[in-house]
C-alpha cells in the first residue's frame, strides 16, 4: 500500500544540491556494470521477485553515514539479517522498469523505518542484482537524505531495529570480514554497530567503496564462519 508521504516523494533522479562526498558515488552509478557488481545477475527468463531497496546516505556526527536495519527473526526470507530496507515492488508502484522501483525503495523506507520520503532525493540507481537463495531480483535505489527524519522500529514483526553506520567504520579496515559461508561461497562483510552485515547488502556496499574510491586495503584472509542456516 503506497502512503500519503511516498505518494508526494519526488521520483524522479536529480543530482541538484548534492554534497560533493556523493559525486564519486553517483559517477559510479552511471558508469557501473552489472557483471562489476556481482556474479549473480537477473535470469535471461525473466523469472524472479521484482524488488528494490533504498541506499541511503545522510549526514551525521560522524560524518557522512548509511540507513540500515535489521530483519525480524522471524521472517521467511533472510531473517535476522542487517539489510538496507526494500522489498517487493507493488502493482502501484509502477512500471518496474522506469519509476516503479524508485516509488518501491520509499514506500518500503517508510514502511520499515518510518522515514518520511519527502525527505529523501534519489539520485541514482544501481543495474539490477539477483539473490538466488530468495529468487528477489533486486533495483539499488540511492538516495541523499536531504531533510533527516525521526526513524524506527515501525512493525517489530518486520523489523529488529534499525541502525545507520558512518561511512569512516565501513571503510576501516579493522571493521572488514571475509565471510565464510558452508556451502563454500565467500564474500565481503562489516563488523559495525554489534552487527555483521554480510550477504547481498555487504555486497553492494563493499562495491559502492570500491568504485566511489573510498575503499582502504583490508585483509581478505580474516574470515568469519556463517552458520548452516545463513
Amino acid at each position: 500500500m503506497e502512503t500519503a508521504a511516498a505518494m508526494e516523494a519526488a521520483v524522479d533522479l536529480t543530482t541538484d544540491g548534492l554534497p560533493s562526498w556523493l559525486a564519486p558515488v553517483e559517477q559510479a552509478s552511471r558508469t557501473v556494470r552489472p557483471q562489476q557488481l556481482s556474479r549473480f545477475l537477473p535470469p535471461e527468463s525473466g523469472a524472479g521477485r521484482q524488488s528494490a531497496v533504498l541506499v541511503l546516505f545522510g549526514e551525521g556526527a560522524s560524518g557522512p553515514e548509511l540507513l540500515l536495519m535489521e530483519r525480524a527473526g522471524s521472517l521467511r526470507s533472510h531473517p535476522g539479517q542487517p539489510s538496507f530496507p526494500g522489498g517487493s515492488l507493488d502493482p502501484g508502484d509502477g512500471d518496474p522498469t522506469t519509476t516503479g522501483p524508485l516509488r518501491a525503495a520509499l514506500r518500503e523506507a517508510e514502511e520499515e523505518t518510518g522515514l518520511d520520503p519527502r525527505g529523501v532525493q534519489l539520485f541514482g540507481v544501481l543495474p539490477r542484482l539477483y539473490i538466488p537463495v530468495s529468487g528477489f531480483v533486486v533495483t539499488p535505489v540511492l538516495g541523499w537524505w536531504r531533510t533527516p527524519s525521526p526513524v524506527g522500529v515501525v512493525d517489530p514483526g518486520e523489523t529488529a531495529r534499525v541502525f545507520t553506520v558512518p561511512v569512516a567504520d565501513l571503510t576501516d579496515p579493522a571493521n572488514r570480514v571475509t565471510t565464510l559461508h558452508p556451502s563454500g561461497h565467500r564474500g565481503p562483510a562489516f563488523l559495525v554497530e554489534s552487527a555483521l552485515v554480510w550477504g547481498f547488502t555487504a555486497g553492494v556496499i563493499d562495491r559502492i567503496l570500491h568504485f566511489a574510491g573510498w575503499e582502504r586495503p583490508w585483509d581478505r584472509a580474516k574470515q568469519v564462519p556463517l552458520d548452516w542456516r545463513a
